[in-house]
């Protein structure tokens, strides 16, 4: 006799691990230049400014009973605080058809890896997939919707690609929960690891 069970949908958590930008100066600048995309009337979604980060590792909708066992692969890590230096911009996959603007990183980026290699086989230990994107530090600031002054946005990237904003700290790496909404996702934590 064949028996059917079945089980009864467990909640799922869009989730991704993440160093945050945090308050101040940084923030203000990544806001200027946020401006100056807007000015050039480009269809786009920018980034909240509480929004902004560095995704280490987008996890996408994982179980709920997976975040503590997500928790345990983060705790493995062992990094020591680092700057981070953040410069000019550029569009993803290419200036010909952006689809994300964001800035670039110039210091701080071995770290990024190190810790993002850490996490890595941790998580193909809990079912993840290898990321097929690889691991490309940057922090999102716009999306492009559509073609509408590709073109002005393109030279507006591209006169800020050595745009320096400054450095911060990074003490911190954390399990960011994602919720989608009509106005954009909100982020909580809910967990981190600390230096």
């Amino acid at each position: 006799m064949c028996w059917l069970v079945l089980k009864v949908s467990e909640e799922l958590v869009r989730s991704f691990i993440a160093v945050e930008l945090g308050d101040g100066d940084i923030l203000t600048k990544v806001m200027s230049l946020q401006r100056t995309l807007i000015e050039t009337d480009a269809d786009l979604k920018i980034v909240e400014p509480q929004n902004i980060h560095v995704t280490l590792r987008f996890l996408g909708e994982i179980p709920a009973s997976l975040v503590a066992s997500v928790c345990e692969a983060m705790r493995q890590i062992k990094f020591q605080p680092f700057n981070l230096e953040l410069e000019g911009l550029g569009c993803f996959p290419d200036y010909h058809r952006p689809n994300v603007v964001w800035v670039g990183i110039t210091r701080g980026e071995v770290e990024l890896r190190s810790i993002s290699n850490q996490l890595e086989p941790n998580l193909r230990k809990l079912g993840f997939p290898p990321d097929r994107k690889g691991f490309s530090p940057h922090l999102t600031i716009a999306r492009v919707r559509s073609g509408r002054n590709r073109q002005k946005l393109v030279e507006a990237v591209e006169a800020l690609k050595d745009q320096s904003l400054g450095s911060i700290t990074v003490s911190r790496v954390k399990l960011k929960k994602s919720v989608l909404t009509p106005k954009g996702p909100v982020y909580t934590t809910l967990y981190e690891v600390t230096s």
